[in-house]
């Protein structure tokens, strides 16, 4: 908003110079709207992922080490029937290993280095009775395609089989398989017990 204010800045100046008959004022408008209806997101397991211990020797040195996937159970529960979106946020940004908005960190270890990955897909979505599929846009819905990713930056909603149009839903659920891998031994330094850091919050946006 700063930025935009001063590059008109100059231009208001220079069009009351050229002429007295120049406008001597601007228009603002504030637009939004507030919905009646809120959503509620659930996970089961109560959202906790947890891979127990494991030992660095039964890990790749020259490749990353896939972990075993798990699958958890999301639900969104409305008020009412209501056009929404999911949206990522990755908890320990800067640590995921790949490098990949796909992919979420599981944290830093020894100061600085990125111990892993994971990513969140999603699959057999339902809303309100219904077999749906998901689909995303990287521009709050200017567009969207069809996409399984819960990808960081861009909005995950449902749409019906074959179509790319956003529906509203009361009831939503859908799975979400984690993917997580540990990078490669060869960049870590395991002399001692470290955790798995993973976090990020899945958060309802309102079209």
């Amino acid at each position: 908003m700063n930025k935009m204010l001063s590059a008109i800045a100059p231009v208001l100046l220079l069009g009351s110079a050229l002429g007295a008959h120049a406008a001597s004022t601007v228009d603002l408008a504030v637009k939004g709207l507030v919905t009646p209806s809120s959503c509620t997101p659930s996970l089961t397991s109560g959202g906790v992922v947890d891979y127990g211990k494991m030992s660095s020797k039964d890990l790749r040195p020259d490749r990353a080490t896939s972990l075993a996937n798990v699958n958890l159970q999301l639900a969104v529960t409305c008020e009412g029937s209501t056009l929404l979106a999911l949206q990522g946020n990755d908890n320990r940004e800067g640590s995921d290993h790949r490098n990949d908005l796909q992919y979420y960190g599981l944290g830093l270890i020894n100061g600085g280095e990125k111990l892993g990955a994971f990513d969140l897909r999603f699959s057999s979505p339902v809303a309100d009775g219904i077999t749906v599929h998901t689909i995303a846009s990287p521009n709050g819905g200017g567009s969207w395609w069809a996409e399984p990713n819960l990808v960081r930056g861009d909005i995950l909603s449902v749409a019906h089989i074959g179509s790319l149009v956003p529906i509203p839903v009361r009831n939503l659920t859908a799975d979400v398989r984690i993917g997580a891998e540990i990078a490669p031994t060869r960049q870590l330094t395991l002399d001692n017990e470290v955790p798995l850091d993973g976090s990020a919050t899945i958060t309802v946006k309102y079209l």
